[in-house]
């Protein structure tokens, strides 16, 4: 059996006495948390081909290290089934890589935030909710993961609000933000295969947004409409949206903008004879601004942060049209598409679900089958 090496702490026998102890040593949400005894503990590193104290990432701004125990310590104050657990470390390992910048977002004054967008089997095999209100409340995958994962943020890394953290007001998102990409409803490739990775790989893929709006690209025509037409027009309501003065993404002109499409929303672009690529790159165009649309004292500050010349008469909200991360996923009505801006100074990663050595894993039974 492995052995457990964190420090133990004694408090009384009670639900209460166990959080007033997080609550005054600041390390919960502000919600209540499963108790992390030795028996929970080594039920969930069960999941993981690791030993307790092997080193899965360094967890910035203090760098502190996330071991196998820390992260499944924390994955049961979050509420997290056992089998949670690879996908954790999977988001834990891509959070880690520089080019994420967690440095930046565990300390901005931005609402900023790391998603978790699972793809493939093992999504589907954890039941990590992919239709219907996959942003609300409701789903246990989707929760107790994403809580999981700011509690590694707080307890590893130090971000904790007021202090290291320094959001002027912060987002909801900030609890937990985690869903899954309704692959099977998709008319295009999904998120992790345009990433490079094989459809029966499963990975996550964390991104650093700043909240989500959402946007009706309700189209109500006057009486039939070509398929083209329908299509265009929904994505002309999208990129007035997209093209937010005062977003990250349009004010710094760099980052990777998320959309989430619902799926029939997906479908009827499809239908109107767009690609994923072709769509971002209609997006692209339609949500930019020329200079005689915004006022001198937006624009002028905008082209400088662009680095483009004075004669420059056209801004765009990222640096190229494949900048934009693109999902499926939500209910069945083509009404509603999400935009979420993200941090200008972050690059999305996407990590496999694997074991140690870098193989992916099936299932997360896998990782009970090699202990």
């Amino acid at each position: 059996m492995a052995k457990l090496v964190s420090n133990r702490v004694t408090v009384g026998n009670s639900v209460e006495a166990v959080n007033d102890l997080y609550y005054k040593n600041g390390w919960t949400d502000g919600l209540p948390i499963v108790c992390p005894t030795d028996q929970r503990v080594l039920r969930m590193l069960r999941y993981t081909d690791r030993v307790p104290d092997e080193v899965v990432a360094e967890i910035a701004p203090l760098y502190g290290e996330a071991t196998a125990e820390k992260i499944a310590i924390n994955a049961v104050m979050a509420g997290c089934l056992p089998e949670y657990l690879p996908v954790i470390v999977a988001a834990v390992e891509a959070m880690a890589v520089k080019e994420f910048n967690l440095y930046g977002i565990q300390g901005t004054t931005n609402p900023v935030c790391p998603v978790a967008m699972l793809n493939g089997p093992i999504a589907r095999e954890l039941g990590v909710n992919a239709g219907p209100n996959l942003l609300g409340q409701g789903n246990r995958a989707n929760a107790t993961i994403g809580r999981a994962l700011r509690f590694i943020m707080m307890n590893v890394g130090g971000g904790k609000p007021g202090t290291v953290d320094k959001a002027t007001h912060g987002q909801p998102g900030k609890y937990s933000f985690c869903f899954a990409e309704n692959e099977r409803e998709s008319p295009w490739e999904p998120l992790h295969v345009e990433r490079g990775f094989p459809t029966e790989v499963s990975t996550v893929t964390m991104a650093g947004v700043t909240g989500t709006t959402n946007v009706l690209t309700m189209v109500e025509p006057e009486g039939p409409l070509e398929p083209r037409v329908m299509a265009e027009r929904q994505l002309v309501s999208l990129a007035d949206a997209v093209a937010a003065w005062g977003s990250n993404n349009w004010f710094t002109g760099v980052g990777e903008p998320l959309i989430i499409f619902a799926p029939e929303s997906a479908q009827e672009i499809a239908q109107g004879g767009f690609t994923k690529s072709e769509a971002k790159k209609f997006l692209f165009e339609a949500s930019s601004r020329t200079a005689s649309s915004l006022p001198a004292y937006l624009f002028e500050p905008m082209r400088f942060r662009r680095q483009l010349a004075a004669t420059a008469e056209r801004l765009y909200i990222t640096e190229r049209p494949e900048d934009f991360m693109m999902v499926v996923a939500g209910g069945l009505l083509p009404v509603h598409t999400v935009f979420a801006p993200t941090f200008a100074t972050t690059t999305a990663v996407t990590r496999p679900v694997s074991f140690k050595d870098g193989t992916p894993a099936h299932s997360v039974e896998d990782f009970r089958r090699r202990r």
